[in-house]
């Protein structure tokens, strides 16, 4: 007889969640609206995909989130839910991608460009080109019109620059900056793609969200998406929400995708204004007294004096209502009502062990059973699991948190009651999440920590207990991971500011408090607030030279990303003179020399850098760079050897050292260091198109197709990779295919100057010199310098054959 088969035992938490659903009362209104909401099909006029349920804090909006994703997955969906932990709308993809992949869904393409897009932004400060076509490759395309470049560096694409700033930018010195700007990425990075990443990240990463989501949505029911907390979360997510449910800009979500918001507030009239009838507003109110009844007898509370307290002490509040039950149905008696609903519960909770449990609890912002161990006494370290099931605690993937309406009056409690004990007990949560921070550490050097997403946690944490337990004493030291944070990106700046703020408000610290208020408000300005909280910490006087050094060179490096070169220059100075033995703030100015052609001056900073630090990778990869554009190869070449052994994984490194070795004429030592980055780095777009070229070069011409298939499957509308499909067409002979070619490049981007040098060639060879000569008067208006297209110009009306004749690379 074949054995029964083994069916697995469910998990604690999903233990946990049942229990809950089985208890959830209430919100019939509600949960019916959002369930017939599905029931109602894409295509009736009274579908909606946009839900708003809000409340004061403690109405039960989180827990009415957690019943919605459950009916949005008894139907079929596949569900994400986000809250305030995330600093912005990258990180709000990756975390729908990430729990989209738990559910066997991964959002692939997204992934894969979010790795990239963290690798590019480091790869473009280390290397930056000179303004425009790299001299090692003239061929590289033009920068996107004025408006454009304009829009594109103006912030990250989400915000107009707006109120007194706008009038202080003179629009033609901005465009400028960044037309400059885009020609040395694009010299550097190559693809259009890569380009537009770096300067505005949400332009590419949000069209490929809506396509992988696209996707998902044609192979389930529903997509369903909810975002917690969004009274928080607004200031930086509204217009990037409203854009991508408007479908104009990053393309069209299926019909299919519903998404809830959750927050305290209304939304913003200023940005969903014209949206009132397309969103189905879900305000919560207090539970009537029929309600509270209602739960409490699903509950097994019935004694008419525990009912009436409890009605009394809640108020309606969802969260209360079901803490006080639960502690109710295990003492049978209430007493002393003049205490708080907190009190009572602990109160209710005969087991000392426990109550202490449940306080210490709530002490940190993100439980697991490792950070409960380290602030619950003994015996109590072994309750994480009854913790988990008690009705205010939110269990999640990663761990759990304390609803804020019972948090809030645990920490003041304790707080108020033994400053000692408080003070101990964040002093040890500090050194648990410092102890974690130091594993995340290992093998990372201290230039990538920041770029990390489990050191940074476990740092923000820790920063987080060290100012509960001692605020003042704390705060120097935040705030210089401030400029971290800020060298980071505004996200990961918002997230850290947070954190300052979180610790006032828990530990009623009036200086954190005044400090978090003041860095969120000033990174609302999505397009200056590093910088313009840079200059915050810059003005305090706890700073040491070196870390106003620091400082300085952050705020010199965005104001050289935003073009705006004389306040780069004017930060890279004082941060010379305040540490000139620092080698970051040569390395920074030597690169805005760079990005303004002055490779002289550039090399001078460069040498004082590596002088400083002559076994820094990156002060050495920088000036490698620099002599690369310089075109002085053998000493590239010296320096890139000398990078590469000490970060010999360095992919950006490895393709400039490729570079120079073909330049040298040694091509398959070239082809080797290509093979290896790609080997690292398997979607690096530019070292596909360099190997591409090596190998046609090397006799390999279809693997230098299988290179060319790939890059424009990772970037299908990047305009230089069409073009690098004509030339290979065009060595090929096929000319009127090429032509093809060139004419969809110029289609993407009109200002492409090498496609229209290479369509000339094509042209000419097809018998239509007239035309030739068309398309290279008209990249000599673009370009008056462009001296390749001028000479072939001169060959044809001279009548000698260009056929041949190589295209500019």
């Amino acid at each position: 007889m074949a054995a029964a088969p083994h069916t697995p035992r469910p998990s604690m938490r999903e233990l946990i969640q049942r229990r809950r659903r089985a208890g959830f009362l209430g919100r019939g209104a509600e949960l019916d609206a959002y369930r017939r909401n599905f029931a109602l099909g894409t295509e009736d006029p009274a579908y909606r995909f946009l839900f708003h349920v809000r409340g004061n804090a403690g109405i039960g909006k989180t827990s009415l989130l957690q019943e919605l994703e459950r009916i949005a997955r008894e139907h079929g969906a596949v569900t994400a839910r986000t809250d305030d932990s995330l600093g912005g709308a990258v990180e709000v993809m990756a975390a729908v991608s990430a729990q989209s992949a738990e559910l066997g869904r991964p959002l692939k393409a997204v992934d894969r460009l979010l790795h990239t897009y963290r690798q590019r932004r480091h790869e473009a400060e280390s290397a930056l080109g000179a303004p425009g076509a790299d001299p090692a490759d003239p061929g590289a395309p033009t920068p996107a019109a004025r408006a454009t470049a304009q829009a594109a560096l103006t912030g990250l694409g989400m915000l107009p620059v707006v109120g007194a700033l706008a009038g202080a930018l003179d629009p033609g010195q901005v465009a400028e900056g960044a037309d400059r700007l885009r020609t040395v990425l694009s010299a550097r990075l190559r693809s259009h793609d890569d380009v537009q990443l770096v300067l505005d990240p949400l332009s590419v990463l949000t069209p490929v969200f809506v396509t992988e989501v696209g996707r998902i949505a044609e192979e389930v029911p529903w997509v369903a998406l909810f975002l917690d907390t969004y009274e928080r979360t607004a200031p930086f997510l509204d217009r990037w929400l409203r854009d991508l449910l408007a479908g104009e800009r990053y393309g069209a979500l299926p019909g299919n995708v519903v998404v809830t918001l959750a927050g305290q507030r209304s939304l913003e009239p200023a940005t969903w204004a014209d949206w009132a009838d397309l969103v189905v507003d879900l305000p919560l109110a207090p539970f009537s007294e029929t309600e509270t009844r209602t739960f409490l007898s699903g509950r097994g509370v019935h004694a008419e004096p525990v009912v009436q307290d409890v009605l009394r002490l809640s108020r309606g509040l969802p969260v209360l209502v079901s803490t006080l039950a639960e502690s109710a149905a295990q003492a049978g008696a209430v007493d002393d009502p003049s205490t708080t609903a907190v009190e009572r519960f602990l109160r209710w909770e005969a087991d000392p062990v426990r109550r202490a449990a449940a306080l210490a609890g709530a002490l940190p912002r993100h439980l697991d059973e490792d950070v409960f161990r380290a602030v619950a006494e003994e015996p109590g370290g072994d309750l994480f699991g009854w913790l988990r099931a008690l009705p205010f605690v939110d269990v999640r993937s990663d761990g759990a948190r304390y609803h804020e309406v019972v948090r809030a009056p645990m920490l003041r409690l304790q707080r108020t009651t033994s400053a000692d004990r408080w003070r101990a007990a964040h002093e040890r949560l500090a050194r648990c999440f410092t102890d974690r921070r130091e594993t995340e550490a290992r093998g990372l050097g201290r230039h990538l920590r920041w770029s990390e997403e489990g050191w940074r946690a476990a740092r923000l944490e820790e920063a987080y207990h060290l100012m509960c337990a001692n605020p003042r004493e704390a705060l120097p030291a935040v705030l210089r991971d401030g400029i971290d944070a800020c060298d980071e990106g505004p996200e990961v700046a918002r997230r850290w500011a947070a954190t300052v703020g979180a610790a006032g408000e828990d530990g009623d610290a009036t200086v954190l408090r005044e400090w978090g208020t003041g860095l969120l408000d000033a990174l609302r300005d999505e397009e200056r607030g590093t910088i313009a909280v840079l200059g915050m910490l810059l003005g305090q006087a706890g700073l040491t030279d070196l870390q106003r050094t620091q400082a300085l060179a952050v705020r010199g490096q965005a104001y050289r990303r935003r073009g705006e070169y004389t306040e780069a220059f004017a930060d890279f100075d004082r941060a010379v003179e305040l540490s000139p033995r620092a080698p970051r703030p040569y390395t920074g100015r030597a690169v805005t020399h760079r990005v303004l052609g002055d490779f002289d001056r550039a090399l001078e900073d460069h040498d004082r850098a590596c002088a400083l630090a002559p076994d820094g990778e990156r002060t050495l990869g920088n000036r490698g760079e620099t002599y690369r554009l310089a075109g002085r190869l053998d000493e590239a070449l010296a320096d890139f050897d000398g990078a590469l052994g000490i970060a010999p994984t360095t992919t950006w490194m490895m393709a400039s050292r490729a570079d120079v070795l073909r330049r040298l004429g040694r091509p398959r030592e070239a082809l080797v260091d290509l093979d290896r980055a790609l080997a690292l780095e398997p979607d690096y777009v530019w070292a596909l198109v360099r190997r591409s070229r090596l190998r046609r070069a090397l006799g390999d011409a279809d693997g230098g197709v299988v290179d060319l298939d790939r890059a424009q499957a990772l970037s299908p509308d990047d305009p230089w990779l069409v073009g690098e499909r004509g030339e290979t067409l065009r060595e090929r002979g096929r000319y009127a295919e090429a032509v093809a070619q060139y004419d969809r490049a110029l289609a993407l981007d009109p200002d492409y100057t090498w496609a229209l040098g290479s369509r000339a060639l094509a042209w000419y060879a097809l018998g239509r010199g007239d035309l030739a000569l068309a398309d290279l008067d008209r990249a000599l208006g673009m370009d008056p310098e462009y001296a390749w297209a001028r000479a072939r110009r001169a060959e044809i009306v001279a009548g000698i054959t260009t056929e041949g004749d190589a295209s500019p690379r």
